[in-house]
């Protein structure tokens, strides 16, 4: 193949599909996946190879990841993990399997997809490996336990293979998006729905704002950019002779991070439990 080749997850709407049909409109060949057999009839239609994934069903990964090489011949120039959902929470309400639900989605298969792409690259001489984390990952807000988790462990081990992966032409980037225009917060409201006990709780009053700000599709801000936002820096990760490990996007995400550096713990903290 003559074109640059990606696989893209999570592309049935947001930042996945936006991407995807940016790099296609700049000559790469992008490989994209979703779960719904209706995303993937439409992601075909508009000249993708779409492909099912789910992160949660480890066969699904490995079937998607084979049909891709048999088009390219066993080669892959990047991947650009991107699927996940968030499960809302206090730590306290949160059931233990729907943490582990969380990390299914959100870590395990991600590493699955990671470490099977990084034997494809290690054979053919180069890659780039490229995760859409969260600023999340690296400061915490309350209510989102479940999420940041999965977050700074994928931030931990992400690391660490960037680490082991030095002297090699492989390079690991981390994109870390504060809020963007997507339709991450009304999907986390099923999940929030299904799993919290809202009225037994001690933080009753806490998630009724939290299911209000839900069901009107998050909040609005000017602070909060599109899926364009992340497309830039991951046309950086994926174009520079010298990618960055970090890429925070959005400026509140760099101000939490400007904060995490100024204050001292104590008063940082206290600030972030304001947050919720």
């Amino acid at each position: 193949m003559t074109k640059k080749t990606i696989l893209i997850t999570g592309c049935s709407s947001g930042i996945g599909e936006f991407c995807a049909a940016a790099l296609k409109a700049e000559g790469w060949h992008v490989f994209v996946t979703a779960r719904k057999a209706d995303d993937i009839a439409r992601l075909n239609a508009m000249g993708f190879d779409a492909f099912y994934l789910d992160y949660a069903v480890n066969d699904s990964i490995l079937a998607c990841l084979s049909n891709v090489l048999d088009i390219t011949g066993g080669t892959l120039d990047a991947l650009f993990n991107n699927g996940a959902y968030a499960q809302a929470g206090a730590v306290e309400d949160v059931p233990t399997d729907a943490l582990r639900a969380q990390f299914e989605a959100n870590f395990f298969g991600w590493h699955t997809l990671s470490k099977s792409v990084v034997a494809i690259m290690r054979k053919q001489g180069h890659g780039r490996i490229i995760h859409c984390s969260s600023i999340l990952g690296r400061v915490p807000l309350p209510f989102r336990g479940p999420y940041v988790a999965t977050k700074f462990a994928l931030e931990g081990m992400m690391l660490c293979l960037k680490l082991e992966l030095a002297g090699t032409p492989i390079t690991v980037s981390l994109i870390e998006p504060g809020a963007i225009k997507s339709k991450i917060a009304i999907n986390a409201l099923p999940h929030l729905e299904k799993h919290i006990d809202v009225e037994n709780s001690a933080h009753r009053a806490a998630y009724q704002l939290q299911l209000k700000r839900l069901r009107q599709g998050g909040i609005e801000s000017r602070w909060k950019p599109g899926p364009e936002a992340v497309m830039k820096v991951l046309r950086h990760a994926l174009n520079s002779h010298r990618p960055r490990t970090h890429y925070p996007v959005t400026i509140t995400a760099k101000f939490g991070l400007f904060l995490q550096w100024l204050l001292p713990r104590w008063l940082n903290y206290k600030i972030l439990a304001k947050q919720g």
